[in-house]
């Protein structure tokens, strides 16, 4: 497939906006991979190149987060231990169903995606203590969010971020650091299977993961100092004009 510069104007401003979104509040993917479909690439192209993409970002915000002392390391390190193998499990099903179901699958989805990110609660304002007989709950939700991640990917940083809160009692601050390298590990799992696929054009996907890195950086800054509410809603705008666009697209295609 050939790169033109129609595709980079349209998916390096929306990539950057993914990864600030994303190092925030999750729900990244829910911009960066309707852009890509935007930009012209099937399903798995988009897939593989947004998995590219915003595992760079995912580490760069990672890398902040740890910086910053928000990051729980031992509960992170067991749910990515399982998330990698459910996300392997969950991409090889998308891959088996084929672009066009996929493609479909995204224009029911995402906006149902969307509205669990604009409801999702704040969570308690302090952490509790996470010991160790929690860990298999914290195993148990890196399979099942990783075997999402494979499958579909936008919204898992939220997901994982509301389980965080709701089941293990987080703040949202610091559910939102601990997501980070579980989201890291099923993105590299996904992204390796994409690679060895032939799914990443890498003249669009390296200057995509530069734009990912810069958003990643910026947003988990801002995390850490404001929160997320303006970005929600920033979110929320985009998510609407890209899912009216994905939705008219399907349809014509009928």
């Amino acid at each position: 497939m050939q790169v033109t510069p129609r595709m980079y104007l349209i998916v390096l401003p929306m990539v950057f906006l993914a990864a600030l979104v994303d190092a925030i509040a999750g729900g990244g993917g829910l911009i960066s991979l309707p852009a890509y479909t935007l930009a012209g690439l099937n399903y798995d192209f988009a897939s593989g190149n947004n998995k590219c993409s915003s595992t760079f970002g995912t580490l760069t915000a990672t890398v902040r987060y740890y910086r910053s002392g928000r990051l729980l390391v031992k509960p992170a390190l067991v749910a990515a231990a399982l998330a990698a193998p459910g996300s392997w499990l969950g991409t090889r099903a998308a891959m088996a169903l084929g672009s066009r179901v996929m493609h479909g699958f995204m224009v029911f989805a995402i906006p149902a995606v969307g509205a669990l990110v604009l409801m999702k609660g704040r969570g308690p304002e302090t952490s509790r203590p996470v010991t160790a007989r929690q860990y298999p709950l914290c195993g148990l939700i890196g399979l099942v969010v990783g075997f999402y991640d494979g499958f579909f990917g936008p919204g898992t940083g939220t997901f994982l971020i509301l389980l965080f809160t709701h089941l293990l009692g987080m703040d949202m601050v610091t559910a939102s650091a601990t997501a980070k390298p579980v989201n890291l590990l099923s993105n590299i799992s996904a992204l390796v299977t994409r690679v060895a696929a032939g799914d990443v054009l890498f003249a669009l996907a390296i200057p995509a993961m530069c734009c990912s890195v810069a958003g990643g950086w910026l947003g988990a800054k801002l995390a850490l100092t404001r929160g997320a509410r303006l970005i929600r809603w920033v979110m929320l705008g985009v998510l609407t004009l890209l899912t009216a666009r994905l939705a008219a697209e399907w349809i014509g295609g009928m």
